[in-house]
């Protein structure tokens, strides 16, 4: 041995005849690495990412996690979160029908719930009346022979009664908060019917239908539901198809530095050590926001959050700016129109992969 560790092999001289909080420490960084490495990895991520990707390309690289290394794990933090917020939000079609109105109106009478509540809940089952376009494309739907008798009867609802307000979900969930435990159960299992009651075309595999746009609609109702049933399971799809997505973006991105930059004779590689360090950093001040905001408004909703919220946001935007200024040495003005004009093009870049995501994860079986 000469000093702490072998020449040949690398090993450390580590004595495990130890407490056992020291052991536990062997086994952290081991398994997870969470040693000094990755927690000064992390606090300069944050706070300076362009010092961390300057320290990398300047050789010193034993004291800091492997850039991929750090990209994989934010990116597992990050869509997981993305992924539970998804699977959290409602995405199920509520039966807003006049039946479900008389069966709702009839329970909240027996249980002699307020009339100021029973008031909101009406309000939000308040019909908008369907548009002359509209009411001539459903009137010719009703034609249609083949037509299910539940997909008509809802057609026949529509033109009686009219459309739900667009925003009768949220007046829903603020009438319902004056209600009972038990009671507004009741209310929300009545008013999710249509999930049962909802009518999906499957389209069949073999056919190969010579209009595109009416595979491409038939797969939708396929994939989605005809009336959004699906609609949750297939975002769920969708954002567990993104991570691949934008590892495949971030080379595309390097490409654009490689195109701003072409002067400086920087090599791509370096552009793609920038690249999985500034997306790591936007992973982790996402959530990190997200969080903050979702507290903030909670403790203390109002104005002051608000503006606490946009400071965090600038802060974010102004700390990319500063990367890339700080990264490749250049004037405030050039990196200030390298910034917006990189960025509008990175964004044509995001817009493009995410629509060819969209559509791999339609015609996914």
């Amino acid at each position: 041995m000469q000093g702490h560790w072998c020449a040949k092999c690398g090993q450390p001289a580590i004595d495990y005849r130890r407490s056992f909080s020291h052991v536990i420490a062997d086994l952290l960084n081991e398994f997870l690495n969470w040693d000094s490495k990755f927690f000064a990895t992390i606090g300069l991520l944050l706070t300076r990412p362009w010092k961390l990707t300057n320290q990398f390309l300047a050789g010193h690289r034993v004291r800091y996690v492997n850039p991929l290394r750090l990209y994989l794990l934010a990116s597992i933090l990050f869509f997981f979160a993305a992924t539970f917020g998804i699977k959290s939000t409602h995405f199920q079609p509520l039966d807003l029908s006049p039946g479900t109105l008389a069966e709702i109106r009839g329970e909240l009478e027996r249980e002699n719930v307020a009339p100021e509540i029973r008031q909101k809940i009406e309000q939000a089952f308040g019909g908008e009346p369907v548009s002359p376009k509209k009411r001539a494309a459903l009137e010719e739907q009703l034609k249609n022979e083949n037509l299910p008798k539940v997909a008509r009867d809802a057609i026949q609802q529509r033109l009686e009664y009219g459309d739900p307000p667009s925003d009768a979900r949220t007046k829903l969930e603020d009438a319902m908060k004056g209600l009972k435990p038990d009671v507004r159960t009741k209310v929300e299992e009545s008013l999710r019917k249509a999930q049962d009651k909802a009518v999906i075309f499957e389209v069949d595999k073999e056919e190969k239908p010579n209009d595109l746009g009416k595979w491409f609609e038939a797969r939708a109702k396929e994939k989605m539901g005809e009336h959004g049933t699906k609609m949750g399971l297939f975002i769920t799809t969708l954002v567990s198809n993104l991570p691949y997505m934008m590892l495949c973006c971030i080379p595309l991105f390097a490409l654009v530095l490689k195109i701003l930059y072409v002067r400086r004779r920087i090599f791509y590689i370096d552009h793609l050590i920038y690249a999985l360090h500034i997306h790591t950093f936007a992973y982790v001040e996402i959530v990190l926001i997200v969080l903050a905001t979702i507290g903030l408004n909670r403790i203390a909703p109002g104005p002051v959050a608000g503006w606490i919220i946009a400071l965090l946001w600038l802060t974010f935007l102004v700390q990319i700016f500063l990367s890339i200024r700080r990264v490749y040495r250049q004037g405030r003005f050039i990196s200030i129109f390298k910034f917006l004009f990189g960025g509008f093009v990175y964004l044509i870049v995001l817009a493009a992969a995410l629509a060819t995501t969209f559509f791999v994860t339609l015609v996914m079986p």
